[in-house]
């Protein structure tokens, strides 16, 4: 036997009386709620309840997936996981956090102070961080630790179609590190702003942001979603360049790499500021500001994991010493002419022809006298 209650007048079939019981006052809603309800007639005890048939739609496969579809659709603003606070991450973030998105954040450095101060909820454990379930996971570590820290992120907690973005300086390496390491479930998008907290700390305008679309579901949440994190730029003025990761890494080696080799070397020749600086040279101090800010991996990291920087750099050593040979070459000539003037003057005085005091008579057959004897007679 089923019960009935408190579903009886909507499931079972009765009898008239009993539908004169119910509805002439007998079992009142206030009965039917918070009483004991009365025990049933003999003729209902065997009465089967109807099944209960209503439509149900499964927002979520797993406890992974969005309750609500097209959320983020219909949001303006994303929940960006930021892994690897540091320096750089610290950067994006005062931006993304001014901009109204939600900013978390995962170190192995203890950054919950900064974190806290820029509105950022930091993250100790990255299960905790995946389990939040952000839009994005923004990698903004080293290059040389990249992979490391990659393969340590607990991705079975995160929604499967996340999006997986880097800002490392090589993109090739990061490219094939996300193909290798992140399903294919997950969307990818590989970028790199071209300015950092030093060229970019007053204002993003004007500054070049590259980046390519490696892997981006076609579903609209997910084109979207993309859309939205590259209007986060976009918005600041930054100058959008889409181009392939392998010809990122051409044009890098020729201008960030050499920028960077330029401003170390200047470096180690401890250069000050003087009273008479021209503009040229404050640009070179300010050049070897911006790229000694850096921590040495980035730059190793642009040498290492660029295939295009030891050709620049042999370019950059041949070049060099071009220069020294062209200086030397035109030291040299000066130095030759100084020395062989100097030399014909100096043979010119001890082969001086010497000085006649009078010519002999023309034809009378006598040498030329020395000039001893002329000045004898």
């Amino acid at each position: 036997m089923h019960s009935i209650f408190p579903t009886i007048s909507r499931f079972s079939v009765l009898s008239h009386s009993d539908h004169h019981h119910l509805h002439g006052g007998r079992y009142n809603r206030q009965t039917l709620s918070l009483r004991v309800p009365p025990p049933l007639p003999p003729h209902l005890r065997n009465i089967k309840t109807l099944p209960l048939r209503r439509n149900f739609t499964i927002s979520a496969i797993d406890a992974a997936q969005p309750k609500i579809n097209g959320s983020i659709a219909k949001s303006n603003t994303l929940k960006i996981a930021i892994v690897g606070f540091g320096n750089f991450g610290q950067f994006l973030a005062k931006t993304l956090v001014r901009q109204g998105h939600t900013i978390l954040a995962h170190s192995r450095t203890n950054y919950s102070a900064v974190a806290a101060e820029l509105g950022v909820s930091f993250y100790f454990n990255a299960d905790d961080l995946c389990e939040e379930h952000p839009d994005v996971i923004l990698l903004c570590t080293s290059v040389l630790s990249a992979e490391k820290v990659l393969r340590s992120l607990p991705l079975q907690r995160l929604k499967r179609s996340t999006l997986f973005v880097d800002v490392l300086s090589v993109k090739e390496f990061a490219k094939d590190l996300f193909l290798q390491i992140i399903p294919s479930d997950f969307d990818i998008l590989c970028t790199h702003p071209m300015f950092g907290p030093e060229s970019g700390k007053d204002s993003w305008k004007g500054l070049t942001f590259v980046y390519e679309k490696v892997r981006i579901g076609h579903d609209e949440s997910r084109v979207l979603r993309c859309e939205k994190f590259l209007d986060a730029f976009a918005k600041e003025g930054c100058i959008m360049k889409e181009m392939t990761c392998a010809e990122h890494d051409q044009h890098a080696a020729e201008s960030q790499f050499i920028t960077h080799t330029v401003g170390r070397i200047l470096e180690k020749l401890d250069l000050d500021s003087t009273p008479i600086n021209t503009n040229g040279y404050e640009k070179l101090l300010d050049l070897v500001e911006n790229t000694s800010s850096d921590s040495f991996d980035l730059y190793y990291g642009l040498f290492m994991y660029n295939k295009n920087a030891m050709e620049q750099l042999d370019r950059l050593t041949v070049a060099f010493e071009m220069l020294k040979k062209e200086l030397a070459g035109h030291l040299h000539e000066v130095l030759r002419k100084q020395l062989f003037r100097a030399r014909e003057q100096n043979f010119g005085v001890l082969q001086e022809p010497r000085a006649l005091l009078k010519l002999p008579p023309n034809g009378n057959g006598h040498a030329l006298p020395s000039r001893s004897d002329s000045a004898i007679s």
